[in-house]
């Protein structure tokens, strides 16, 4: 980005609207929550480069401090010999007693000082009046209350024009005024509410406007955020606004000029006028590292690839890495790449030894807007960047939606409101002690079940039809057959096909937790991937799509008959869809298999239950499911479950390289086959999405992790929703962009490692033909690792190549009791941020 100094001093609206909108968060609303990078902006440089300029633009911690490195370096969990390793790599052999002795004994006083706010925060130093609190509580009101979507009682009166218009009007036909200062309703009435009018008024000289504008929309960097990114995307409101991020600022400048003339009268000065001194900063100059930062480097890199490191060997031994499975198979399953499913999958294929498991985006490659019966609107379940051309709507779905008397809406009037409260006020107490002590599913709680009907009509064939928008009712045979054969190839299943495939998406059902849209399938823009599970189904069943296939060189068995699933992996729950096409051989098996699947739900709810403090881990194992499944629908629950708060690695290639290590639950499987893709072009299609997904919720974790009050959440206890958009800590505060913490706390902030089972030199000629794909690795946002299936060494991706990778480690613990060792690691957990991430488990081989 350019800095801010323009030329001859003049300020550019245009520009400044501009670069707001490229550095100011980027988060949906909450329906449409997607993770991504919180610091997207600097993703043009550098990590190391692109955090520590970011701290010093806005005071962003972007690593852990160093007595947390030297905690973790005491704990044993970074290595010495990988420290070693670093830093002589870094800074060279010779230097190594000397930069050891800076990492570990060297006293440093870190400044954390933040370019942005400082002009601003001259209004409370000179004229003694604290503006924020002035301004905000209004502003956010009025924002808040024109985007509600479905919160208040009343909608905002709103006219052509969108947000500031609507405002105008509002206050021109009210018999009250927003203002009490006669100025600014002046400015309104007059027509004179252009920016740099207003900012003469507040600044005075035209040079500093880019940074007061800067300080003042990042004094409130979530509702900021939210209206430029709904100005991008007005599409993510059900009930569409039209808003503008000059228009916000324009109201802001209004609301400043009234506190002011109310504070200090009418004969206040412009803010410069009485700092004649300030001198102008360029808030996005570059500031050379210093050797605390190169400290934090070295600390920072020894801590991911000492986990990285046992890892990788962990793979490269692994005795099933050349295994070929030549007998067909007791069954299929494909999960989500989601680090959620790595395992449930482990424990499926423990339950029957016979089956095989797959991991894919958790679309499933079926791109579409979705309309369930009688719904309003559409939902997108595809990934967010994607627009699809494409409708399937519901129909003949037989289940009855329940609904609580006591959300009804006689409740929003005066009158109703009191004997409602009179009335239903005393049952409410009574169901919410109830709930406290026995939870169960109620109609206010998110059911990740309810997204679809298990055996409802889907219009997924085309017959000729579009709807309104022009959007394809359905598919193709051609379009059919062309998604099916994308994503069965991409994964490499292509031939030896089980009787049955299971399709399983993943949802999450939980009471009480606003950012529930963050643990559905992020592949599915935020929701539950059950209607993609189906329609992909219904495809590959298909008679004609299976001839189609047939002659492209995939022949699928006439019995094999691919069903649809869900897994709520809150619940640790799984159904399945359209079960009543099976024939009756088929019938019987799935039978067999629903009784494996529910073994492995139950290993999988004590796997998970070692996280929480409310489980005893050794209870037996239905009572500790039923206990999981409890949490995922209290409304007393602040951790229904972790999401995804351990992710760490990647892993594209078979499954026979990773199958039988124990990866605890840190890993995004995406099954690929080298053996089929020769020149890497199926690679192409599998690697696109996973920096923008698996990296983007990876860095999301991280800096949600590194600075929660900065950008994260903070604790979710305290949070308002505002307007069904976003969340505050009151009902005038900021919208907080980020996670909040009870989904951080056991998560370690290391980058997202990629492994690609590959020949280097594809993978070299894959990100060298798409500059968008190479830039997360050759910039370091993500790391990457090649394992080759020829030779069996490892090859890490730097400075553009690929160089050998030998480990320090040589060794992996092999167990036999997985269980023993999930019930002692639950004893030592200690349940505080500052521990949970000790208790992350080694990785293991399981004989």
């Amino acid at each position: 980005m350019s800095n801010t100094f323009v030329e001859n001093d003049r300020f550019d609206i245009q520009k400044t609207i501009h670069d707001l909108k490229h550095y100011l968060p980027s988060q949906t609303p909450l329906k449409d929550f997607v993770h991504h990078n919180s610091l997207h902006a600097f993703q043009d440089l550098n990590f190391y480069e692109g955090i520590f300029k970011a701290r010093d633009t806005f005071g962003f911690n972007v690593t852990l401090n160093l007595n947390e490195f030297r905690n973790l370096y005491n704990d044993k969990r970074i290595n010495e010999f990988v420290l070693n390793r670093i830093i002589t790599e870094k800074k060279g052999a010779d230097s190594l007693s000397l930069w050891m002795e800076k990492l570990i004994h060297e006293i440093y006083t870190p400044s954390n000082k933040s370019k942005i706010g400082s002009l601003r925060q001259q209004w409370k130093a000179h004229y003694k009046i604290d503006l924020d609190n002035k301004v905000h509580p209004l502003l956010f009101r009025i924002i808040c209350a024109y985007l509600d979507q479905g919160i208040a009682i009343a909608d905002f009166p709103t006219i052509e024009g969108g947000f500031f218009e609507s405002f105008c009007a509002f206050e021109k036909n009210s018999y009250s005024s927003f203002f009490k200062s006669k100025r600014v309703k002046t400015l309104l009435n007059e027509n004179k509410t252009d920016i740099t009018s207003l900012l003469k008024i507040l600044v005075g000289d035209e040079k500093f406007y880019y940074q007061y504008i800067f300080d003042q929309q990042f004094a409130h960097r979530g509702w900021s955020g939210m209206v430029a990114t709904l100005e991008e995307n007005s599409g993510s409101l059900l009930d569409k606004k039209e808003v503008k991020l000059i228009d916000f600022i324009k109201l802001e400048l209004l609301i400043e000029i009234d506190a002011l003339d109310q504070n200090l009268g009418i004969n206040w000065l412009p803010l410069i006028s009485v700092l004649p001194n300030f001198k102008q900063t360029d808030i996005f100059e570059s500031i050379p590292l210093n050797e605390y930062d190169e400290v934090l480097m070295l600390w920072q890199d020894a801590f991911e690839w000492s986990y990285y490191d046992n890892i990788l060997f962990a793979l490269q031994s692994n005795k099933q890495n050349n295994k070929v499975i030549n007998s067909a198979p007791s069954f299929q399953a494909v999960f989500c790449i989601d680090e959620r499913e790595c395992s449930i999958r482990r424990h499926l294929e423990s339950s029957d030894l016979n089956a095989e498991t797959f991991g894919a985006p958790g679309f499933f490659g079926v791109e579409f807007y979705f309309q369930a019966e009688n719904g309003k609107f559409y939902e997108k379940l595809c990934p967010a960047p994607v627009t699809p051309k494409f409708l399937i709507k519901e129909t003949n779905n037989n289940i009855e939606r329940k609904h609580s008397f006591l959300y009804d809406k006689i409740a929003h009037t005066f009158l109703g409101g009191l004997l409602f409260n009179l009335t239903a006020g005393i049952y409410s107490i009574v169901e919410l002690i109830t709930n406290l002590f026995s939870p169960k599913m109620t109609p206010a709680i998110s059911n990740a079940f309810s997204h679809v009907g298990a055996n409802s009509t889907l219009s997924i064939e085309h017959n000729g039809e579009f709807d309104a928008k022009n959007l394809q009712i359905g598919y193709t045979i051609q379009e059919m057959t062309d998604r099916v054969k994308g994503q069965l190839q991409n994964m490499g299943l292509t031939q030896n096909f089980g009787p049955i495939v299971y399709i399983i998406a993943h949802g999450s059902s939980s009471a009480n937790n606003p950012h529930h849209g963050a643990h559905d399938c992020g592949a599915c823009s935020g929701r539950p991937g059950s209607v993609n599970a189906r329609v992909f189904s219904f495809m590959a069943n298909h008679p004609k799509v299976r001839t189609a296939l047939a002659a492209l060189g995939i022949d699928i068995p006439e019995n094999t008959q691919f069903i649809g699933g869900l897994h709520d992996t809150a619940a640790d729950r799984i159904e399945f869809f359209d079960t009543s096409i099976l024939n009756e051989t088929n019938k019987e098996a799935h039978n067999a298999n629903v009784k494996k699947f529910e073994t492995a739900l139950d290993l999988n709810a004590k796997e998970r239950s070692r996280r929480f403090a409310s489980i005893d881990t050794k209870a037996p194992i239905k009572e500790v499911r039923r206990n999981i499944h409890k949490r995922s629908v209290s409304l007393f629950e602040p951790r229904p479950e972790l999401g995804h708060g351990s992710n760490a690695l990647c892993i594209i290639g078979r499954r026979d390289l990773s199958k039988n290590v124990f990866l605890d639950r840190r890993a995004f499987l995406n099954s690929y086959d080298y053996r089929i893709d020769k020149d890497g072009s199926l690679l192409k299609n599998v690697i696109a999405p996973i920096g923008p997904v698996c990296g983007g919720i990876n860095l999301e974790y991280y800096f949600s992790r590194i600075d929660n009050l900065k950008l994260g959440a903070g604790t979710k206890l305290p949070h308002n929703v505002m307007g069904l958009i976003g969340v505050a800590n009151s009902s005038d505060g900021d919208l907080r962009p980020g996670l909040p913490l009870q989904m951080i706390e056991v998560h370690d902030p290391v980058r997202l490692l990629v492994i690609v089972e590959q020949d280097p030199l594809v993978v070299l000629k894959v990100l060298n033909e798409n500059e968008a794909i190479k830039n997360w690795y050759y910039k370091n946002w993500i790391h990457l690792v090649v394992i080759s299936p020829f030779n069996n060494l490892l090859y890490k991706y730097e400075d553009g190549i690929f160089r050998e990778y030998k480990t320090i480690a040589n060794t992996t613990e092999k167990i036999t009791d997985m269980e023993k060792i999930i019930e002692d690691a639950k004893e030592m957990t200690h349940y505080s941020i500052e521990n949970a991430t000790k208790e992350n488990l080694p990785v293991y081989h399981i004989n």
